[in-house]
């Protein structure tokens, strides 16, 4: 799990300038697929190649029929997931901490010159708490918008690479075999398994990042109605006033 520390700290920074669906979100990367994966994915793969048994001893051949049925091994796919999947939500991070930076030296600015009329901080208070607002906010919905593309390219990936069944037997013709030759994995019940597991934390990863989607748009439509004044209102203030002058003029008379 060392390798992951500093992935892991850095998404740990994103959580507290999530939303309550993001935080979520980061959950169940840290703890169904970082986790899972450093601590038994990679047990139950180490053997992927070595325990691969072929009827055949001609050297090479078992090298070139594991090449052929996995072209990236399982664990270093769901790596390069987690990777890519992550990298939008890392951009986004350092748009935060790009506009903390910047509405700090904003507010040291005014501190200083307190006689001068200039912008407030928009996005963050002295703690370093975001309002997920304005280009923030178009930031935040963009990194989500790619983290669900990644993700399903990834299942369709997997899906079109070796599918979501570990096959028992790999049936290989390349050279230098010197016939069809049949290999047999090891542990291929325990390895389906694990793929299954894998394959729902994607789609419950995608389900996530659809609902915050929702989430945002909701809210956003919301904070929009709350500041828009209704005409009726506008037009009912104006013909009251008229009225209460008329009753006014109406008893001084």
């Amino acid at each position: 799990m060392g390798e992951w520390g500093f992935l892991s700290s850095l998404l740990d920074k994103v959580q507290s300038h999530s939303t309550v669906i993001g935080k979520v979100w980061l959950s169940v990367l840290f703890i169904f697929r970082i986790m899972i994966l450093g601590a038994g994915a990679d047990k139950v793969w180490s053997d992927e190649q070595s325990s691969m048994i072929c009827n055949t001893k001609q050297p090479g051949c078992k090298n070139v029929c594991y090449d052929h049925a996995f072209p990236i091994s399982h664990i270093r796919f769901w790596v390069l997931q987690i990777i890519f999947v992550s990298a939008p939500t890392l951009i986004y991070l350092g748009h935060v901490i790009h506009v903390i930076h910047q509405e700090n030296k904003l507010r040291e600015y005014n501190e200083k010159h307190s006689d001068k009329v200039v912008k407030q901080p928009k996005y963050s208070d002295k703690e370093g708490h975001i309002k997920i607002k304005g280009n923030l906010l178009g930031t935040y919905m963009t990194s989500i918008f790619f983290r669900i593309i990644l993700e399903v390219a990834f299942i369709v990936g997997q899906y079109y690479l070796y599918g979501f069944i570990m096959d028992p037997r790999v049936v290989c013709s390349r050279a230098p075999c010197p016939f069809t030759v049949e290999c047999y994995m090891s542990r291929p019940t325990e390895k389906t398994i694990f793929i299954i597991f894998m394959l729902v934390v994607s789609c419950v990863s995608l389900a996530f990042n659809v609902a915050e989607i929702f989430y945002l748009a909701f809210a956003r439509s919301s904070r929009r109605k709350s500041k828009t004044v209704p005409a009726s209102a506008i037009a009912i203030q104006p013909s009251f006033n008229r009225e209460s002058l008329m009753k006014n003029d109406y008893t001084t008379a």
